[in-house]
């Protein structure tokens, strides 16, 4: 009788070595091009999809260099990752010498930053290159739980010859990603990973509640953060006329005056004092204030939509938006699903229902509240250069879409949405 992948989940519980054993065989029929006893499950499959492509030698794999420590340290010190350790630490290593367990925590580029838990494990990990500042991208050492959760934006649970490359198949493990609230981009993964026979189907539910409470942590930081800000805007703003804000190094708003109240405020990505132009506001003007920056706008109306906008989509895992007129430029970097609802926008450039982009990228045309919810986010930082009823960029704006090389590797997160599948056909 054939087992699903679904049963093979199940068998993993009860029965490690045989488990172990179907899986070892799937993994030998995909890459032979044989029918396999059982389908891998689907987020396995389209990883080993994206990791042949990629190049990575699955009897071997590769290892590219290790961070040097004075690097690592350096790392540490700039990731957010280093404010929600406490919380990584007492979710998961409580039980990791118990349950034979290691905890990972690696940054948004798959480099090792942190590794901690139980002594006999971590060597195990040495063999296996799973070292302080080792690069475990998916497309260097294929299919793991760290660079796949980090390629799906999703918790994954790899287990035994899951694994892409064929020494990693005594070795399982379950990684959840770590978003900035701020603007949902990824920080990092944690993962939590052992042998074989520490496997346990529970483990990936904890490891991504684990995540969520890191992100929450994060949350409260920002909210504590923009309160401290506030209290500095207030006596500033008191004095000042005309349309200005305040807003914290990200852009989220303290406090404004003269204009309408909006939750964050798109910046450059490399902020500096002075004259600046930007969607939302026109020419203004950029002031340093502790823990923040003063943004006043200019008295004349801003010059209107009429724009150049590049739509990069061909990095593997940073994409950006860089919008410029004759008053200059600005460029932001995107969250993975505010690359899917602009890219679509730029294909249909005649406009997208609420209902076509719920339909296109969750394949369901009833989340349109998820949708608007997302491009008011979208329209805060894009301003004047998108319109709705329909969701479309503005007719005299021009739109350039840079693309991946390769198309498999446009939306790998997003395998199962057919508008972003065969949007630009």
């Amino acid at each position: 009788m054939a087992l699903s992948p679904m049963d093979v989940s199940h068998l993993a519980a009860v029965d490690t070595v045989r488990a172990a054993r179907v899986l070892d065989e799937v993994r030998n029929a995909a890459l032979s091009g044989r029918p396999a006893p059982v389908p891998p499950r689907p987020v396995i499959g389209q990883s080993w999809e994206r990791v042949l492509r990629s190049g990575v030698d699955p009897d071997h794999g590769s290892r590219s260099g290790l961070l040097s420590m004075d690097e690592v340290r350096r790392r540490r010190e700039a990731s957010p990752l280093r404010h929600v350790l406490p919380v990584l630490r007492e979710g998961l290593l409580s039980v990791a010498d118990i349950a034979r367990h290691i905890m990972v925590v690696a940054d948004d580029e798959g480099r090792v930053l942190w590794r901690e838990g139980s002594a006999p494990v971590l060597r195990k990990a040495d063999g296996l290159g799973f070292e302080i500042g080792a690069d475990w991208r998916e497309d260097v050492v294929g299919t793991n739980g760290v660079g796949t959760p980090a390629v799906t934006g999703r918790p994954v649970q790899v287990f035994a010859s899951e694994h892409f490359v064929r020494s990693h198949a005594t070795w399982t493990c379950a990684g959840a990603p770590i978003t900035d609230p701020r603007d949902g981009r990824l920080i990092g993964v944690v993962d939590v990973s052992g042998p074989l026979e520490s496997m346990h189907p529970a483990t990936l539910a904890w490891v991504d509640s684990v995540a969520k409470l890191a992100e929450a942590r994060l949350r409260e930081m920002h909210v504590r953060s923009l309160e401290r800000l506030r209290a500095v805007a207030a006596p500033v703003l008191s004095r000042t006329e005309g349309r200005a804000l305040v807003v914290d190094r990200h852009g989220w708003t303290a406090a404004v005056t003269g204009m309408p109240y909006t939750d964050r405020l798109a910046l450059p990505k490399s902020v500096s004092a002075g004259r600046r132009w930007l969607p939302a506001l026109g020419r203004c003007t950029l002031e340093p204030l502790a823990g923040g920056w003063l943004v006043r706008a200019a008295d004349e109306p801003s010059a209107g939509p009429a724009a150049r906008i590049v739509l990069d989509l061909g990095g593997p895992r940073r994409r950006s938006v860089r919008v410029s007129d004759g008053a200059g430029s600005w460029t932001r970097e995107l969250s993975p699903r505010h690359a899917e609802l602009l890219y679509l926008l730029a294909v249909h450039r005649s406009g997208r229902s609420a209902a076509d982009l719920a339909r296109d990228v969750f394949g369901d045309p009833a989340r349109t509240v998820t949708v608007r919810a997302e491009m008011s986010r979208v329209r805060r930082y894009l301003g004047a250069l998108l319109e709705h009823r329909p969701y479309r960029f503005t007719e005299s704006a021009e739109v350039e879409v840079v693309l991946p090389d390769d198309p498999g590797d446009l939306f790998p997160r997003t395998a199962a949405s057919p508008g972003l599948v065969h949007g630009s056909r």
